[in-house]
């Protein structure tokens, strides 16, 4: 944000025009996001993924469902972002 402050104000720019163009809700969207961060291993952004599914009304169980809808396509390797997810839901 500091370093390059306009390649920043796109990025936001380009996320908020894709949810807003999206057809689900706030939860199923945040949802859909953690599986696909969890097929691609991708266990950083798992943390503020899990927060924002929350705030959008997603339960624990709703969480660990959307980590795992990727199981059967994306092979086990998507049960390395459980621990994270847990952890994150569980701050309160």
């Amino acid at each position: 944000m500091t370093e390059a402050p306009e390649h920043a104000r796109a990025w936001s720019s380009a996320i908020q025009g894709l949810a807003g163009a999206s057809a689900l809700d706030a939860k199923t969207s945040a949802l859909a996001y953690l599986a696909v961060l969890a097929a691609l291993r991708l266990e950083s952004g798992v943390p503020f993924h899990v927060q924002s599914a929350k705030k959008a009304g997603a339960s624990r169980e709703e969480v660990i469902s959307a980590i795992l809808v990727g199981l059967p396509a994306a092979g086990n390797g998507v049960t390395a972002c459980l621990p994270a997810a847990i952890e994150a839901f569980d701050v309160e």
